[in-house]
């Protein structure tokens, strides 16, 4: 999809990192330019879920492109534009199955042969994690390092889109080494000013891309 090259900065929310509420964080997000979100809850019921993807899909409507993590159903039921799943979620193929071809789904990727086998399966884009080591997902794997970056853009043509401990004094780096896009979770939303942030962040990527 070419809509996903554009991609710079790439909000994640996480609501027991961030510091205002997964609200006040897309909002902020996405008035400062970010393209892309993805709702991502690990403490809430289903319902609940249903309720704030819907408001949060409200915010995104014709800014930004709202993704849903892991759970089909909830991007089914919210009307989202698509789902980024892991390695042991569902999988592509049902992904796409359940939610139509045009639809994105998104897979996270620790390797070239995952990557390859992603594009091959019909993925739209690949989240590379952890690139750097991170405290904000306890089970991470190790870090992969932006040599992997680099290793699996030279293998795939999908969008790339870069995942864990990325802050404002690495990412030039990311972005050199292939990446389309970063998420960014701690540097980002333990932020008093969020918006601020996603602005710092899309000024650099972009300032990268453009040489």
């Amino acid at each position: 999809m070419s809509r996903l090259r554009d991609i710079d900065f790439y909000l994640v929310t996480y609501s027991s990192v961030s510091r205002k509420g997964s609200l006040s964080d897309v909002k902020n997000a996405v008035d400062a330019g970010c393209r892309f979100v993805q709702y991502r809850e690990k403490n809430k019921t289903k319902n609940e879920m249903i309720k704030e993807a819907t408001e949060l899909k409200k915010i995104c409507e014709g800014k930004a492109l709202f993704i849903v993590d892991d759970h089909v159903d909830v991007a089914l039921a919210v009307g989202a534009d698509g789902v980024h799943i892991g390695q042991k979620d569902v999988s592509v193929e049902d992904a796409r199955r359940l939610l139509g071809s045009d639809k994105i789904v998104g897979l996270t990727v620790h390797n070239v042969e995952e990557a390859v086998k992603a594009e091959k399966l019909g993925a739209d884009y690949v989240g590379i994690a952890p690139v750097f080591k991170t405290d904000t997902k306890g089970d991470s794997d190790e870090p992969c390092g932006v040599d992997m970056i680099k290793k699996i853009s030279e293998n795939i043509s999908l969008p790339i889109v870069a995942v864990g401990g990325i802050d404002k004094n690495n990412v030039k780096s990311v972005i050199y080494s292939g990446a389309d896009g970063v998420v960014s979770v701690s540097a980002v939303l333990k932020s008093n000013d969020v918006n601020r942030e996603v602005k710092d962040f899309i000024r650099i990527i972009n300032e990268v891309k453009s040489l």
